[in-house]
């Protein structure tokens, strides 16, 4: 819990003295998964120190809630329920009438269809909650529930990494085609090393992704929480889709230039709305690679515009009559 220490240090006033009893409230809380009521974080804390008074817990549960370590969570019951917010993602609920259960995911679609709304109304939004209420899978069927639970993070973490793998195998089909068709020379030794680039990076991202189902046996089984509708790989897999229709050098590189943008902008927006995490570093490491490659294809592009206009230049003056040729 060192970060979470530091992340408490910067959020007490100058000066101000350290509260054992609120860093002990504190650091078990965030040590649970789930969301919490108030009376079961008193067993729990009363269970680690019995003198630690009810009214104690409340006043720092509220302050968790005021310095952005926690967040108040309404599912109709009557009672207020508690999760966390510090290196936990913001996500939507599906609630379940019949157990009562919740079951979180994150979703790109309806976090752009919420920007869009406020804007169309310029409106300035603070937060977004969304409550989805019904039947889970299991008491609707009487199948055993889906292996649920593990901490938030691992499950980010774990569909970051699906969707930078499904980028980065898209982006390699990309390359490759475009690499295939491309007669320019330079063009196509840059769409070669791109593509051997995405292949490395592929080769990094499926290792990291092996090391972090080693934390948690079940990790690879639990349902998906973060949902992006095609994502960035879709735009290479749109992208590739253009280069069998038969395009030029110049359009090659303006394709690979239009998806490399639009991956960037889609891994360094979400990446940034996160908040601290394995899944929010992931997502920004990425964007930078992109960026990079996006840097990459526009110097080509450049330079590539630049020679065709010379080899222009030198085939009109070849072709440009000597004086006095036409009297002879």
């Amino acid at each position: 819990m060192d970060s979470a220490a530091t992340f408490l240090d910067s959020l007490r006033p100058a000066g101000s003295k350290r509260s054992s009893k609120r860093d002990l409230i504190v650091n078990v809380f965030l040590r649970q998964e789930g969301h919490l009521t108030a009376d079961t974080l008193v067993e729990l804390i009363r269970g680690a120190d019995e003198r630690i008074s009810r009214a104690t817990i409340y006043r720092t549960l509220q302050w968790m809630v005021d310095a952005g370590i926690a967040r108040k969570v309404d599912f109709g019951e009557g009672r207020f329920r508690f999760e966390h917010s510090y290196r936990h993602p913001r996500h939507f609920h599906l609630i379940c009438r019949t157990c009562n259960r919740s079951f979180e995911f994150l979703s790109s679609d309806i976090e752009s269809l919420i920007e869009e709304v406020a804007s169309a109304r310029s409106f300035a939004p603070r937060q977004s909650v969304l409550q989805i209420h019904g039947t889970c899978d299991a008491c609707r069927t009487g199948r055993p529930p889906l292996a649920e639970g593990g901490a938030t993070e691992l499950l980010f973490a774990r569909d970051a990494l699906r969707i930078a793998i499904a980028t980065e195998r898209s982006g390699l089909d990309f390359y490759a085609r475009a690499a295939r068709m491309t007669k320019d020379p330079r063009g196509r030794r840059v769409f070669e090393k791109l593509a051997e680039e995405e292949k490395e990076h592929l080769g990094t991202l499926e290792k990291r992704y092996r090391e972090l189902l080693q934390q948690d046996p079940q990790l690879e089984s639990r349902p998906t929480f973060l949902f992006f509708k095609g994502a960035a790989n879709g735009l290479f897999a749109a992208g590739a889709e253009q280069l069998t229709k038969g395009v030029n050098d110049r359009d090659a590189l303006m394709i690979g230039i239009k998806c490399e943008r639009g991956s960037h902008r889609f891994f360094k927006r979400y990446g940034e709305k996160f908040e601290d995490s394995e899944g929010k570093r992931i997502f920004l490491e990425f964007a930078d690679e992109e960026r990079a490659h996006l840097a990459l294809l526009i110097r080509e592009y450049r330079a590539l515009v630049q020679r065709q206009r010379a080899r222009s230049g030198r085939r009109g003056k070849r072709q440009r009559p000597r004086a006095g040729a036409s009297r002879a």
